[in-house]
């Protein structure tokens, strides 16, 4: 009974000192995670003499040293803290006291890539803040911009994947989560612009699809390829953008037409077509959107290109019920396209003009399709399709009356439509 008394005690006497060690360590990392986020830089320095800078700061979830201890529930490295938070005092002295800027941590994340995860939302525009909230939001802005300059100065790869199913890089998630001048920040300090993650797709292609002037214009000067094209799809940034230019949601927004000029600005093929052989007038002309068809043909889209299932962009027109009710526009494709090609590879018409109420209109089309044009008025046709509406009237002062008449006085397929 002795033995087991005396070993008994022994035991105690153990376990109370584990317990003590124990709360000497997590009194240090409370300290430690609440000088992180004082910015109490001197208290930092002293603390890491006892605290390895690359270790984690292990907190309880019912300390109390600090408000946002409460939340914290899983391990979290010191370099890590002050990014997420945006202290960029206490992450320039983590730094020069040895701390990694290429520690992940368990979600396989980089300093880098929290800091553009957490991006702030309100991107402040004010040149003095009048109210309290706005000098607020002025200050995170400015230290969050500040702590990425501190990453890339000190070493942070920015061009360092996430662990994740996309591999996104930096300038992935600075599309998906940032503002454009994070772009040109990660350009200049050598992200490769024209990185892809696991879809394929390039931080262009992103920018593209969600219709962000700044970045586009942003990547494009940091010397993005505006040909690019998805390996899975196909698809260029300028067939991505007339995508979702074309969408309801485009239309409603009357979103895309800077973006998309930009982009053909910049040297956009605009009869690039995807592995299913469509172009971006196809895209556009499946939307039936006015201005960005318009805009297509004023650089000289192919009216009469096919897809591998034998599809014009007219027969991508004519699918949807709501396009074929705007006659002029039908009008202005019909006096653009030659030969008319009502059908696919599979002898199928286009399921719009197969409704009931457009009978007549289907007709007068299959009888059209059928109407072989004079080598005269093929020319005539060419003729307009290269010089369009824009050098209509320079035109007019250059060739003799009667045949600037006979070209521009085509004829009225509207009239025959209706």
């Amino acid at each position: 009974m002795g033995n087991i008394t005396k070993r008994g005690s022994r035991d105690l006497v153990a376990d109370s000192a584990t317990l003590l060690e124990e709360s000497l360590v997590t009194a240090l990392h409370s300290r430690l995670y609440d000088a992180i986020i004082k910015e109490d830089c001197d208290t930092i320095k002293t603390l890491l003499r006892n605290q390895p800078v690359n270790q984690p700061l292990t907190i309880l979830a019912s300390s109390s040293s600090h408000r946002l201890l409460s939340q914290q529930t899983q391990p979290i490295f010191p370099i890590h803290l002050a990014t997420e938070y945006r202290k960029p005092r206490s992450l320039l002295c983590l730094l020069q006291h040895g701390a990694d800027p290429e520690v992940r941590d368990g979600q396989g994340l980089t300093p880098l890539h929290l800091i553009l995860l957490n991006w702030p939302v309100t991107s402040t525009t004010w040149n003095k803040p009048s109210t309290r909230i706005q000098k607020v939001l002025m200050d995170i802005q400015r230290n969050t911009i500040l702590c990425l300059h501190i990453l890339c100065g000190h070493g942070a790869q920015v061009n360092a994947r996430v662990d994740n199913r996309n591999k996104d890089s930096p300038l992935h998630l600075a599309i998906t989560y940032g503002t454009y001048s994070v772009l040109s920040i990660l350009a200049q300090n050598g992200a490769q612009v024209n990185a892809i993650n696991e879809y394929s797709m390039t931080p262009l292609h992103m920018a593209a699809d969600i219709l962000n002037k700044n970045m586009i214009q942003t990547l494009i000067a940091c010397g993005a390829n505006v040909n690019c094209a998805v390996s899975s799809t196909g698809q260029t940034a300028l067939k991505l953008a007339v995508s979702t230019a074309s969408s309801k949601a485009g239309r409603l927004l009357a979103a895309g037409v800077g973006c998309i000029r930009l982009l053909l600005n910049h040297g956009a093929q605009v009869d690039a077509q995807d592995h299913e052989g469509q172009t971006a007038l196809h895209e556009a002309c499946f939307g039936g959107r006015e201005v960005i068809i318009n805009l297509l043909l004023e650089f000289k889209a192919n009216v009469n290109i096919l897809t591998r299932n034998g599809e014009s962009p007219i027969y991508m027109y004519l699918q949807n019920r709501s396009n074929i009710r705007d006659v002029t526009l039908l009008a202005r494709l019909l006096d653009r396209t030659y030969p008319l090609r009502l059908s696919n590879k599979q002898g199928i018409l286009p399921s719009g003009i197969m409704m009931p109420e457009f009978h007549l209109l289907r007709k007068t089309l299959i009888k059209l399709s059928k109407k072989p044009l004079t080598l005269e008025a093929i020319c005539k046709r060419t003729i307009r399709n290269v010089y369009g509406e824009k050098y209509k009237s320079y035109l007019k002062t250059r060739l003799p009356p009667k045949l600037w008449n006979s070209i521009y006085g085509i004829y009225d397929f509207t009239s025959l439509l209706k």
